[in-house]
């Protein structure tokens, strides 16, 4: 009898408790599934002297239960905290990764906003220096002025051109909402430097970053999900996407935040109409590809990414943010369960492939520290 292939899930544990939980029980059985011997493990669980781990399975019922295991042939990295432990394991050469360490937001922005191929979809963004604000409102009609290392939409100020006037309006860190109308680019440059005095989350730099309408719909927010994964050949695959549509009056589109999943013909066909929502999406298509391939090239080998992409009033793409752990929900709460179960499978279906054909052992040695 042939062995079972060994794949290994990286993962943040404290005691039996996993961040992200469900998943990792749909991602430990898509693999049982594909006859592969699968586990979670974390940090803590490496006993690198005997090559076991302790790993840890599903139970029926629910909950977990523990034991040792062989050493993994390809580890999938699903571990969301930068903690010490976690970057010396990562670092460690122990193990070989289906995907690799990936550097801070503001740094892949600033490598997609420099590369030739992908720069297009990328909205112009800088860091803030005198007279940056200035120079951006002569290209563009509306502005955010946001912290580099902001969260929760704080400290985020919006700057728009209407007519011959300019109208600000933002949250401040305490999230006190600010508003002002002033009628030249000096008077808002002058504004825009009291505000990041003012407005800083503790040391951070500060982002001025093209505006855009993405008001699809009056008054809600609305941003495409994409996911693009490796398939069992190894190969570039858009798994799926769907529109992600926040509730009325919010700035954000955030599933968490009472926002609603719909399926991105239905929703892009109503606004551009049958051709236009087949341009959109053959767009969305070309710039996820490149994106991966870009991104790869950069960091080594990776897995899967989620893109978030704002399609604006005129019907153009913009990559808002790109993520290299990606979540699916997106597809579950579309009710399109065929695709959110092969966005499961996928990852386990490239880890396969990569032990399977000895691609394991001969791993891209680019590795980033980011």
């Amino acid at each position: 009898m042939h062995q079972k292939r060994v794949i290994g899930i990286l993962t943040w544990r404290e005691g039996h408790r996993f961040s992200e939980p469900d998943y990792l029980r749909r991602l430990v059985k898509a693999g049982w599934k594909l006859g592969a011997q699968v586990y979670l493990f974390s940090h803590q669980d490496v006993n690198a002297k005997e090559r076991k781990i302790k790993g840890f399975i599903p139970k029926t019922g629910g909950g977990w239960e523990s034991k040792w295991f062989p050493w993994p042939e390809v580890v999938i990295d699903r571990y969301r905290r930068r903690v010490p432990q976690y970057m010396r394991l990562r670092h460690s050469g122990l193990f070989v990764f289906a995907n690799s360490p990936f550097s801070k937001k503001w740094k892949v922005t600033q490598l997609l906003a420099e590369d030739e191929r992908v720069k297009q979809w990328v909205p112009e963004t800088h860091i803030y220096t005198k007279g940056k604000v200035m120079a951006m409102l002569r290209r563009h009609p509306l502005l955010y002025i946001k912290p580099g290392n902001g969260t929760g939409g704080r400290s985020i100020l919006k700057v728009a051109t209407v007519g011959k006037m300019y109208q600000l309006q933002g949250r401040g860190k305490q999230y006190a909402k600010h508003k002002a109308r002033v009628d030249s680019a000096a008077a808002v440059e002058s504004w825009v430097k009291r505000w990041v005095t003012k407005e800083r989350i503790s040391d951070g730099n500060f982002l001025v970053q093209q505006g855009l309408d993405l008001a699809l719909i009056p008054n809600r927010v609305a941003d495409v999900r994409l996911l693009i994964q490796k398939d069992g050949d190894g190969e570039w695959s858009v798994t799926g996407c769907g529109v992600r549509m926040g509730p009325s009056g919010s700035s954000t589109s955030n599933l968490h935040g009472g926002g609603k999943a719909i399926p991105f013909h239905l929703f892009i066909a109503k606004r551009f109409g049958e051709e236009g929502a087949q341009r959109i999406l053959k767009e969305c298509h070309t710039m996820a590809h490149q994106i991966a391939q870009t991104l790869e090239e950069r960091f080594g080998r990776m897995m899967e990414f989620g893109l978030d992409i704002g399609v604006d009033v005129n019907g153009r793409s913009w990559l808002i943010e790109v993520n290299p752990k990606p979540g699916r929900e997106v597809f579950r709460q579309m009710g399109d369960m065929e695709t959110y179960a092969e966005a499961i499978s996928r990852p386990m279906k490239f880890a396969l492939h990569l032990a399977q054909n000895g691609l394991a052992k001969r791993q891209i040695k680019k590795q980033v520290v980011g």
